[in-house]
């Protein structure tokens, strides 16, 4: 008589891809980077934050600007955070989502928020289980120590947006928006800013989006990029993330810091711009 075992699902692990090269592997370290970035940055924003933009270099180059959206953060609840950022390393129609595990990093596991993730791929026709869009990205990686140190223990959902196409970034914002109506979420936005210019023509090349994300408008920054796609590789995430916190009730929108790899580097020559910014509802003296 033969027998068979069924093995129950194994939880996916999604091991961190450049701890080591990116950002320190040693917890101690990477911790203290961290807070030693955080604790230059006041806090700047008197009201509810729904979402927030970070970028995702090399920490010692966007982590300096990342921490000015972050350490808002310190203090406040949330039941989940979504994260939404390019895909570097795989071409592909609509979003990828990582809908059961954890994801690894050197500060420990972060949950995945299977009940949200089942939300969103119902509501999202866009959204699909494509493992190998999150294998080596990193764009939603370098946001996670930050996590990890100001919201501890509060689960993600992990989107990785193919081909950045109007009806993707559309269908992506009405199923968040809906999915999360009930919830107390955070959207987060993974992009860097203009590639390789000049630091001054990377000036204004950033200066187009960070006027239209501090004016709130994402119909500005999407007329931006159809003209110049190269403002932002993250460009579909940050109009997503706009438009699902307005409808989840976000009313003003802050940037709170805009910089280039040259402040870092010393190479003005071919710089990466950063931006961080904050969506919610502030009180006026903010």
């Amino acid at each position: 008589m033969l027998t068979f075992t069924i093995m129950a699902p194994q939880p996916i692990r999604r091991s961190a891809a450049v701890a080591g090269t990116w950002y320190p592997s040693q917890p101690a370290r990477l911790r203290a980077d961290i807070e030693r970035y955080c604790a230059r940055v006041p806090t700047a924003v008197v009201g509810d934050i729904v979402g927030l933009v970070s970028p995702h270099a090399g920490l010692i180059y966007s982590g300096p600007v990342a921490a000015y959206a972050y350490r808002q953060l310190e203090g406040r609840s949330y039941d989940v955070v979504v994260l939404v950022g390019p895909s570097h390393h795989v071409g592909f129609e609509g979003v990828a989502i990582a809908p059961r595990g954890v994801f690894e990093t050197p500060l420990g596991d972060l949950a995945i928020s299977e009940a949200d993730a089942d939300a969103i791929i119902a509501t999202t026709p866009v959204v699909r289980d494509l493992p190998a869009a999150h294998r080596q990205e990193h764009s939603l990686e370098m946001q996670l120590p930050f996590l990890q140190y100001v919201l501890p223990g509060v689960p993600i959902v992990p989107l990785v947006m193919g081909h950045q196409s109007r009806a993707t970034v559309a269908a992506l914002a009405d199923g968040l928006a809906a999915a999360l109506a009930s919830r107390r979420p955070l959207l987060v936005a993974s992009s860097d800013l203009s590639h390789y210019q000049d630091s001054r023509r990377a000036a204004q090349l950033d200066q187009v989006i960070v006027d239209a994300v501090g004016q709130f408008d994402p119909e500005s920054v999407e007329r931006a990029l159809a003209r110049y796609p190269d403002h932002a590789c993250g460009g579909g995430p940050i109009l997503a993330v706009m438009r699902a916190a307005r409808a989840l009730g976000a009313a003003d929108a802050k940037v709170l810091c805009h910089a280039d790899s040259g402040a870092v580097s010393g190479d003005m020559a071919a710089v990466v711009g950063y931006m961080a910014a904050v969506f919610g509802t502030f009180a006026a003296a903010s």
